[in-house]
């Protein structure tokens, strides 16, 4: 008899308990689970580099054609797991694909982050036997937290719209059932297994089962943090965590004045935050941050006549900041993968660690044009790494907040200090102080490594940014 898939995929994230299922599937004698194929850091399993032929720099330059040759050329029906951040390439080929069926596994994400913290604190993210296990006390990082869910939920959003326009039906299984031989049969016959298990693979343990109060040294602060996203349905996991928009706990509102502030990440922020607590004496800790979109629109009816603005910084300095604050450091835990493979990958030359002592301007520059380099590849979906909102152009996350609210204001840095004065004078504030600047991060200025060849690769890989806002080149500006 045909089958019913020529593969599948197997959807889910860091600490869902994938591996766990990966074991119980490959039970299956004409089931053939490869791991995460399209890890940024490894092919299939960890410290493995290879597969079919294929090693990290052919994978890169050709996913789909491992893709292919795994079709091709895997014993049994074949598949893999897929995270948020592996290759867009390959989720673009799956997604409308009915022949690729779609298994999608789901965790409360705050069990999920909690569990990977651990971790990474005690470097055990396998365990076999109880007597090896290593306990760890971690502590919960708000905006940590904050962007992974964002990420999260903008990739499930995507995956829900992707097979309700196809119309494909995936198999959602929940963390809590992959232990359960009969889900697990379910799962099998779903992807058109003639065989059946008595029981789950015992081969590997539950690394963490204790309560999350004993795991998260500062758990009072992570319950009132977390306590709006739980009337959402945070652990209602089968529907994907419900739809919100990936920006709204990002904005800014003013709490007694009709300010609404829409930051653009690598643009201008602490200096407009600091500038807005000085309104009305409140301080910065006073304005309104993390809102759901109840909040929001609660806020907007109660300051009719309000302002809503964005910050635009010129793409050579957004570019700068975006290679200073997330790439060349080592302690940015987000940014690990993609600074890993940017160095042995793509070679942005960069060292292991953050720079030392004898970092100097020309290695500076170097470093800073090899990410250049990287970033129109990027941009333009030839790459495994993932367009970060720090250098996505201003143009996409402006209309990624546009269905939110549309800012009334979109200002470029250089006329802050002219444009956030009249936004305030509009909404009738009388004593308005002055707007700081806000320089950029890195340890040699941008000046100093500036020059034409950097400036032309900017122009070419945000072209949209320079028409469509009107930049002219950094120097003339």
């Amino acid at each position: 008899m045909a089958r019913r898939f020529d593969a599948f995929v197997l959807f889910a994230e860091m600490r869902t308990g994938s591996n766990y299922l990966e074991e119980s599937l490959n039970d299956f004698p004409d089931i053939n689970c490869l791991g995460e194929v399209y890890n940024p850091t490894f092919l299939g399993h960890h410290n493995t580099f290879e597969m079919l032929g294929y090693d990290m720099d052919l994978r890169e330059r050709d996913p789909l054609g491992l893709l292919d040759t795994i079709l091709k050329e895997t014993d049994g029906l074949p598949g893999f797991r897929l995270f948020h951040d592996h290759d867009d390439r390959v989720v673009e080929r799956i997604l409308p694909d009915p022949r690729i069926a779609k298994v999608i596994l789901t965790r409360n994400p705050l069990d999920s982050y909690v569990s990977r913290k651990i971790a990474s604190a005690t470097g055990q993210w396998r365990l076999t036997d109880m007597k090896h296990a290593k306990t760890a006390q971690i502590r919960f990082d708000p905006p940590e937290f904050s962007d992974l869910l964002d990420r999260l939920l903008a990739f499930q959003g995507r995956l829900r719209r992707g097979l309700q326009t196809t119309g494909q039906t995936p198999f959602v299984i929940r963390y809590e059932d992959i232990n359960d031989a009969d889900v697990l049969n379910g799962l099998a016959a779903f992807l058109g297994s003639d065989h059946r298990v008595e029981k789950a693979s015992k081969k590997l343990k539950k690394q963490n089962p204790s309560a999350l109060r004993d795991k998260v040294e500062n758990y009072d602060e992570m319950v009132a943090e977390i306590s709006d996203l739980d009337r959402f349905g945070l652990e209602k996991s089968p529907e994907l965590e419900p739809e919100r928009s990936a920006q709204v706990r990002n904005f800014v509102a003013h709490p007694t004045l009709g300010l609404l502030f829409c930051p653009i990440k690598g643009a201008p922020e602490n200096a407009v935050l600091e500038w807005m607590g000085a309104l009305d004496d409140v301080g910065p800790a006073a304005l309104l941050r993390k809102m759901n979109q109840k909040h929001l629109r609660q806020w907007m009816k109660d300051h009719p006549g309000f302002r809503s603005f964005a910050i635009l910084r010129h793409p050579v300095a957004r570019a700068y900041t975006a290679f200073n604050r997330f790439i060349l450091p080592d302690d940015r835990p987000a940014y690990a993968d993609p600074r890993k493979i940017l160095r042995q990958r793509y070679k942005v030359p960069i060292p292991e660690k953050a720079p030392g002592e004898t970092w100097s301007e020309e290695d500076q520059k170097a470093a800073f044009l090899g990410f250049i380099g990287f970033l129109k590849g990027n941009l333009d979906g030839q790459t495994s790494v993932r367009v970060d909102q720090a250098w996505a152009t201003q143009t996409a996350i402006l209309q990624g907040i546009a269905p939110v609210v549309l800012p009334q204001a979109v200002i470029h840095e250089e006329r802050l200090g002219d444009a956030l004065p009249a936004l305030a004078r509009e909404i009738g504030v009388d004593a308005v102080p002055d707007v700081a600047e806000e320089s950029l991060p890195g340890p040699y200025r941008l000046k100093a490594i500036y020059d034409g060849k950097i400036e032309q690769q900017l122009i070419d890989t945000y072209r949209r940014d320079y028409v469509g806002f009107g930049f002219p080149r950094w120097n003339r500006r």
